[in-house]
């Protein structure tokens, strides 16, 4: 359940249809809603309420979703930021994680998905976090869209790898387990330490440092 403790939303949406049902639903949640139907006039909301959080989404009228953030990014950091989209293009993915702080989701969106992604940005916003974190030089991860960026690229990790990360970040500077990463990277499987290894193999061949250590009989950690 999402605790808003009176944080303000503005939801950006040009489609009239699709942006009275979210902020019908959103109304669940939040106390302060402002409601804008292109980037102009999501600029003049966000100037007068200061918004904590906000929703855009990409294509519309005047100034496009990235164009508005991108504003909103050169003094403003904080604010957490949810894409919506009906592309899942490279293009837009990049953008979207170079301006930080941003959850991309692809329409359809489920009502499920929203509140994830809202919960997420209260939390960050709460403790003053990001879903991005840095890896390595050039080399950060996204928590929350499971994307791994390296010098501006893309990179495709298998399932197994992203699963490993995550848990991996989730508990930085502390060896996690071998019984730990099998129960939830392995889930119902059994992982033998072959396939382990080969998995950490594969996860550090993305990496330019050393931040994955083994401790023999213990298991492995990433420093970051």
């Amino acid at each position: 359940m999402i605790e808003n403790n009176k944080l303000k939303l503005l939801y950006v949406e040009d489609d009239e249809i699709t942006r009275e049902n979210a902020v019908e639903f959103l109304e669940d949640y939040f106390e302060f809603i402002y409601e804008a139907k292109d980037g102009l006039e999501a600029l003049a909301l966000y100037k007068q309420y200061s918004p904590d959080i906000i929703i855009t989404d990409i294509q519309m009228p005047k100034i496009n979703g990235l164009e508005f953030v991108k504003q909103l990014r050169q003094n403003d950091k904080k604010t957490q930021i949810i894409i919506t989209t009906a592309y899942s293009t490279k293009e837009y993915l990049l953008k979207a994680v170079e301006l930080q702080l941003i959850k991309y989701l692809i329409k359809p969106i489920k009502q499920e998905e929203l509140v994830e992604a809202i919960t997420l940005c209260i939390d960050s916003f709460k403790h003053n976090s990001s879903n991005i974190v840095d890896i390595c030089e050039n080399i950060s991860f996204d928590i929350f869209n499971k994307t791994l960026q390296k010098n501006n690229e893309i990179v495709k990790l298998r399932a197994k790898e992203i699963l490993l990360l995550e848990l991996l970040i989730k508990n930085q500077n502390r060896y996690v387990t071998y019984q730990e990463i099998e129960n939830y990277v392995w889930a119902e499987d059994i992982m033998s330490k072959d396939a382990l290894k080969t998995l950490v193999k594969r996860l550090k061949s993305h990496f330019c440092c050393n931040c994955i250590s083994n401790l023999s009989g213990v298991g492995y950690k990433l420093d970051v």
